[in-house]
């Protein structure tokens, strides 16, 4: 089946941003002009999603309220004749069809889908988008995911290589490559340590998941923590002898779940924005 919906998780309490996402959701923060959510929901609509579901959770209204039609200021906007601004905003609810669902508790990514699974259909596959990660690039990553998809019918994961020394801070996946840039998954293993790990290639924050998937995620054993998570489920689902595959995208990934990643993304996509581009390189040559 054609893959026309999306979960995208942002129930996450975004901690390491406090006190600026005390107020305000994470996911709300603008990078040059728009918030990070807005990038990657623009993402999924460009890879052909035209259905959206956000897991939520208490203290993320501003999304819904974003995503939704605001009708003063769009009047506001009208008499003082500003055109251009009144599109953009008037654009930004007809993205996609939108719904809403919260996460009844902070039980992990695995459980966050879950909590989405009521607006899927049990045959149909579904896109999910974690709410941390901008891509950007000249097709979008979640589009190459489903490219893949639509060739192998399987799940796939997104895959991005990274230094070594970084592999314990992420799932990492280990099996061989079919082609360029798409590899058949044999091994999914959770933050492992360096010399434990099977690979460099790190699984980031889209996915395409299969009913099959999605039908093993229920039973799934929680952690320690008490957290399910999609990690589990794609380890269960590889001893089930189905193939998994995973793609390295072409793109350039902004983490904007920590400071450093999230400053990145403002001065490189600052730097291609078409109204301050010129001046902010000008401006970081003074530095």
């Amino acid at each position: 089946m054609t893959i026309r919906k999306a979960i995208i998780p942002v129930a996450g309490m975004g901690t390491r941003f406090l006190p600026a996402s005390k107020a305000q959701p994470k996911e709300m923060l603008s990078v040059v002009d728009k918030p990070v959510i807005q990038y990657i929901v623009e993402e999924a609509v460009a890879s052909g999603i035209e259905e959206i579901v956000f897991v939520t959770a208490i203290g993320k209204r501003a999304i819904e309220d974003h995503f939704d039609r605001n009708f003063e200021l769009e009047y506001r906007l009208e008499q003082k004749k500003k055109t251009k601004e009144l599109e953009a905003i008037k654009a930004i609810g007809k993205l996609a069809k939108f719904a809403f669902v919260r996460q009844t508790k902070p039980l992990g990514d695995g459980h966050a889908v879950l909590s989405a699974i009521p607006f899927v259909d049990c045959d149909e596959p579904v896109a999910v988008l974690f709410g941390d990660d901008i891509i950007d690039g000249k097709i979008p990553a979640l589009r190459q995911l489903m490219d893949v998809y639509e060739e192998y019918h399987d799940p796939v994961v997104a895959l991005q290589k990274v230094p070594r020394k970084q592999v314990s801070n992420y799932g990492v996946i280990g099996g061989k490559a079919v082609r360029k840039n798409v590899w058949e998954v044999q091994k999914f293993v959770e933050k492992p340590a360096v010399e434990e790990a099977p690979s460099d290639l790190i699984v980031i924050g889209r996915y395409v998941l299969t009913p099959e998937i999605i039908a093993l995620l229920p039973k799934v054993q929680a952690g320690k923590d008490g957290e399910i998570r999609l990690a589990d489920a794609f380890a269960a689902y590889l001893r089930t002898d189905r193939a998994l595959y995973g793609c390295v995208f072409d793109g350039t990934r902004y983490d904007c779940g920590n400071k450093l990643g999230f400053l990145k993304a403002q001065v490189e996509l600052g730097l291609k924005h078409p109204e301050i581009g010129k001046d902010l390189k000008a401006y970081l040559r003074t530095l």
